[in-house]
């Protein structure tokens, strides 16, 4: 990377430290330092522009140059520009925001908790059920199970229940955890194996580890309806019909963690709802605020609480929360998202845009480096491998995602790698023109990568690619 000494991109080099980024590739290629956005777009310092394929991290569904999230937040800033939430106070906002939730959140939902983050609503979502489960005289009803391969947040508790090997680097999972397997039908079903059936065997299995455990031990399962930064994973069918069979006959808490398929991701306004799942628990983020503001939420059965208030007679209160959630300029903005989504028009055009989206995407399923594409509403994915019929990665020195998504920047598009994987979410504004010039340029992306692979011989992974989901 070429720069001046005193270049943006150097003095992020030196002074900025990034989240999950891969440090040898960021120090040869460089930052991408953004400056504006206009719709699906941004534009980086040097006057690029980009197709966001991503939301920026899933959740800017609005695009970013949404006018009416910026006069919402300046507006509550000239009135009440700040407050909290302890010590039964509230700003008119929370109030208005915790109501409209519970309107739109699948029954039975009945009282809204507000966090700063996906991460603090789910470590949220596990404090409510261990104080519960210690009042109630069950202080060892404490584990969570949650997946392989899953994604549930960055606190200690959350990146515990992360299915992933780089949380040993933080002598990670808490002793409370524990892992069912991951449901992905293509990667990890037997040879033949309907879908249906991968799912009876993968609840038994979750049966047998619960048995084994002890159900008196077990206070909740913790799981997305599509697994996002898991890849992508979409539930085979009857999957949650099953799962939740087996928790509901040993008395064990559903977490729906709906941070990022949350208010209309995957064309339903709850994932909850596309797939059938009737949890104790839905936490969300992402799409709340679409990314203009940090904030989450924990929306809690009426069971929940009930549960919960009788667990706080013992302390006089809940003694949990976060100095800045329930902030009145973020539950304004949130106000705002909620507004747009199901009364602007932006849930109409996900809907409209989807099957479109879904189709191009599905059109990958048929090139030489796709083992499978797939998808559901306004997110999806396509699982690049060495060989089509062993589903066999390419190594992993060879960096074959890594340098798929840097190839896309140059043409002008942003799209992110989970392992074998290439992510797509873009805005809910999103245009069917739009979605062509997309893909149109992973075409082109992937005609390099197939070039670049055949010219340089890039070989398999030596290991059976299903050894990949051990954590």
């Amino acid at each position: 990377m070429a720069t001046s000494a005193n270049s943006v991109e150097s003095r992020d080099l030196a002074y900025f430290l990034h989240s999950f980024s891969f440090l040898p590739s960021l120090a040869e290629d460089g930052p991408l330092v953004l400056e504006r956005g206009e719709g699906i777009h941004v534009y980086d310092n040097h006057g690029r522009k980009y197709i966001e394929g991503i939301s920026g991290l899933w959740n800017t569904v609005v695009g970013f140059s949404e006018a009416r999230l910026v006069t919402a937040a300046t507006e509550q800033m000239k009135k009440l520009p700040s407050y909290h939430t302890f010590f039964g106070r509230a700003a008119g906002p929370a109030i208005d925001l915790a109501e409209r939730l519970i309107q739109l959140a699948p029954p039975p939902m009945a009282r809204a908790y507000f966090t700063n983050s996906g991460s603090e609503a789910n470590e949220t979502a596990i404090k409510m059920l261990w104080m519960i489960n210690r009042a109630t005289g069950r202080p060892q009803k404490r584990k969570i199970i949650s997946r392989r391969l899953a994604y549930h947040g960055s606190t200690v508790a959350t990146a515990s229940l992360n299915g992933k090997d780089y949380i040993h680097a933080f002598g990670l999972p808490l002793p409370e955890v524990r892992y069912a397997e991951c449901p992905h039908h293509w990667r990890y079903a037997e040879a033949d194996e309907s879908e249906a059936a991968f799912a009876s065997r993968l609840a038994a299995n979750l049966e047998a580890l619960i048995e084994d455990e002890g159900p008196e031990t077990i206070a909740a399962f913790i799981a997305e309806p599509v697994m996002g930064a898991g890849g992508v994973i979409l539930p085979p069918a009857s999957y949650f019909e099953k799962i939740q069979a087996v928790l509901r006959r040993h008395d064990i808490r559903l977490i729906a963690d709906e941070v990022v398929c949350g208010l209309g991701r995957t064309g339903r306004m709850w994932g909850s709802e596309t797939y059938g799942i009737e949890p104790d628990i839905i936490t969300t983020s992402k799409c709340m605020t679409a990314g203009y503001f940090p904030m989450g939420a924990v929306l809690i059965s009426d069971r929940i609480d009930r549960a919960l208030a009788q667990a706080c007679r013992q302390y006089d209160e809940f003694p949990h929360g976060f100095t800045t959630a329930g902030h009145p300029v973020g539950c304004a903005v949130a106000l705002e998202t909620l507004s747009l989504i199901t009364e602007g028009g932006l849930f109409d055009n996900l809907v409209a845009v989807s099957p479109h989206f879904l189709a191009r995407l599905g059109a990958f399923a048929e090139h030489p480096l796709v083992g499978e594409a797939r998808g559901v509403g306004l997110i999806g994915a396509f699982e690049i491998v060495a060989d089509k019929d062993t589903k066999v990665p390419f190594a992993a020195e060879h960096l074959v995602t890594e340098g798929l998504c840097r190839r896309a920047l140059r043409h002008g598009l942003i799209l992110r790698p989970i392992g074998e994987a290439v992510i797509f979410a873009p805005p809910y504004i999103i245009t069917e023109a739009q979605i062509d010039d997309m893909f149109d340029r992973v075409e082109q992306v992937m005609s390099e990568v197939a070039h670049e692979v055949a010219a340089e011989g890039m070989g398999p992974a030596q290991v059976d690619a299903r050894a990949a989901a051990t954590v």
